[in-house]
């Protein structure tokens, strides 16, 4: 039977929506002289575990089925200076109901000027420029069901004024409604020892999730080198997670924070060198993170198509055991992309995070290929080893899988 996380979403949608339907309410008066655009995809996703669960009252099946949907509708004035889109995602697991789930991606109108771009209602925005972690990346809540590499996001409220200069582009965030972490229910996989109570999260600051955020972010191009700069001023992404009163589960706690961000790309030939950095004021202490590195790429190999590049990137992070976990902290990430630059897009991306104290390595792999014009076929594994009792992974070392997933575009 269909059941779709319901218990919390309806009311907290029902309030992000407001400032969607203001916004793209607007468009009505104008949508006959205007351009639409309608697609989507449906998708059948089978993880398969390679291992018993870790932890008691975890789901035994060792095949795990779901389905998603994502249909988006975008439009664009006659004149092109307004735009909106619509972007609503679900999901429906077989086994953990937390995993089922529904969000806005996006819901927003955006009107273009003369040097600038008003953006009102849900978006999302992806900073960074490296492959191995993104540490800059702050705007949108990681919607963590979907997957434990953090790559999927929640649609974030905002209202985004941009201003673009010969001097660069100058973006003020104003993001009125907190999203959340999501978190697997207790029946799911990746998940720590005690379930995550989500629902019941708690806030350093007394407006809770209806704190005001703000950040600001200047980028640019000098030549060869892309820059961007940020100030964060709000509710951490990232959560606390403290023993509830019934020493059953856990609580994620949210506090508020000051955070300045920094992420450079410098290109040169077949050279990418990387570079993201944060400086945080967070609960205990203000402390610096980062991660480096390169990608180099051979092109056209052995006179095809094909691309192969290289990556090397270390991590660094000096956050205490007080402040919200890390398994980035000090830490080599090895990997190698290979895009076929065919028709049916095939690429494959795999690689190696090597914990340098612990020894304890993360494994994966992904790839992809498209099949005719709208059936796309991805493959992903994932692997532990190495993990000790007292690191963060430990909570996921029995939770090596493949995935294969089938996706109907439209």
């Amino acid at each position: 039977m269909l059941k779709i996380n319901f218990r919390s979403q309806a009311s907290r949608l029902a309030g992000l929506s407001i400032m969607s339907v203001m916004g793209l309410a607007s468009i009505t008066t104008i949508a006959d002289e205007s351009h639409w655009d309608i697609s989507g995809n449906t998708a059948l996703q089978v993880r398969g575990f390679t291992q018993d669960a870790l932890w008691p009252q975890q789901n035994t099946s060792d095949v795990e089925a779901s389905v998603s949907g994502e249909w988006e509708v975008r439009w664009r004035s006659e004149e092109g200076d307004q735009r909106a889109s619509f972007i609503p995602f679900a999901r429906w697991d077989e086994n953990d109901d937390e995993r089922s789930h529904f969000d806005l991606r996006e819901a927003y109108w955006a009107y273009e000027g003369d040097g600038y771009e008003l953006l009102v209602g849900i978006n999302k925005v992806f900073w960074g420029v490296t492959e191995s972690v993104h540490l800059v990346d702050i705007i949108n809540q990681t919607d963590l069901v979907e997957d434990i590499d953090q790559e999927d996001k929640l649609g974030q409220p905002m209202v985004n004024l941009a201003l673009q200069q010969d001097w660069g582009l100058l973006n003020v965030y104003l993001l009125p409604y907190f999203r959340e972490r999501t978190f697997p229910g207790q029946d799911g996989r990746f998940r720590s020892p005690l379930p995550v109570a989500w629902d019941d999260a708690e806030y350093e600051s007394g407006d809770k999730d209806k704190h005001l955020d703000f950040a600001l972010r200047y980028s640019h191009y000098f030549g060869d080198v892309d820059v961007g700069l940020y100030y964060f001023r709000g509710t951490n992404r990232e959560p606390r997670l403290e023993l509830a009163p019934s020493g059953r589960e856990l609580t994620p706690f949210y506090d508020q924070i000051d955070q300045v961000g920094l992420d450079l790309q410098y290109t040169r030939d077949a050279w990418l060198w990387k570079l993201e950095a944060i400086v945080r004021d967070g609960y205990e202490q203000s402390y610096m993170a980062s991660v480096a590195g390169f990608e180099y790429t051979f092109y056209q190999v052995y006179e095809s198509d094909a691309d192969i590049g290289f990556l090397l990137e270390y991590q660094h992070d000096e956050r205490s055991s007080q402040e919200p976990l890390t398994t980035a902290d000090n830490d080599v990430f090895f990997g190698g992309r290979w895009s076929l630059n065919d028709t049916q897009d095939t690429a494959v991306l795999a690689g190696v995070v090597v914990d340098k104290k612990t020894s304890e390595t993360f494994f994966n792999l992904e790839a992809e290929r498209r099949f005719g014009d709208n059936v796309v076929l991805e493959l992903r594994a994932r692997a532990i080893t190495n993990a000790e009792q007292d690191e963060p992974l430990y909570s996921f070392s029995r939770d090596d899988y493949i995935q294969l997933q089938i996706s109907r575009f439209f």
